[in-house]
């Protein structure tokens, strides 16, 4: 199901800020050559991260899913001075890709690419995190707020990616595990008295869920 029009879409991009030449680069090249590159943040949302990143000024940064690089560099533009972003990715081939980009950036040494599963890697970290970025195994996105809740600072914003999964959410009966598990991961953010969330209807679905 197509939620956002695609007029809306391009529209929304005509009318927003445009990517920076690596940013632009890695677009071209993973809507190109990479068989998964639906996977990838649209402009528009890459905007919103940068935008939310740079209103934020986190010291602290994570991403779960790192896919080839884009959303990661998107948020590293807000890091502050001295600032950290750590990204956490699966798949070798794909990290490996978005090595080689955050190589060529000007914040290259400010990015920790870390290669595994995120529910082992996770709690490995100490950080108290100031901006996370969920988006990776829809099956998992339970398990991954449960171990980032009791680690982020006062304040603390996460983000998670495809919490419409493609309108399947909105279809009854839910068909499918990945719908399934957005939906119940949604209904399971709501039932948090920790946090406070509000959804968007950005792309596929955005939520963003703060500390209280």
């Amino acid at each position: 199901m197509e939620l956002v029009h695609p007029l809306a879409e391009a529209y929304a991009s005509l009318h927003s800020s445009p990517d920076d030449a690596l940013l632009a680069q890695i677009q071209t090249s993973t809507l190109a050559e990479h068989p998964h590159a639906h996977m990838l943040s649209s402009p528009v949302q890459g905007r919103f991260l940068t935008m939310m990143s740079q209103l934020l000024q986190p010291k602290e940064v994570l991403e779960i899913g790192t896919f080839t690089g884009y959303s990661a560099l998107c948020m590293a533009k807000g890091l502050q001075e001295g600032g950290q972003l750590h990204t956490i990715e699966l798949r070798e081939e794909d990290a490996l890709r978005s090595k080689a980009n955050f190589s060529i950036s000007e914040r290259a040494e400010q990015i920790h690419l870390h290669i595994g599963d995120a529910k082992t890697i996770i709690p490995s970290l100490t950080q108290a995190w100031d901006l996370v970025f969920i988006d990776a195994d829809k099956t998992g996105y339970i398990d991954y707020y449960e171990l980032l809740v009791p680690r982020m600072a006062k304040n603390g914003l996460i983000i998670a990616d495809n919490v419409l999964f493609h309108g399947q959410v909105l279809e009854t009966p839910l068909s499918g595990k990945n719908a399934k598990a957005i939906d119940a991961f949604n209904a399971h953010v709501a039932a948090d008295p920790r946090t406070e969330q509000v959804l968007l209807t950005v792309r596929d679905g955005l939520l963003l869920i703060k500390i209280k």
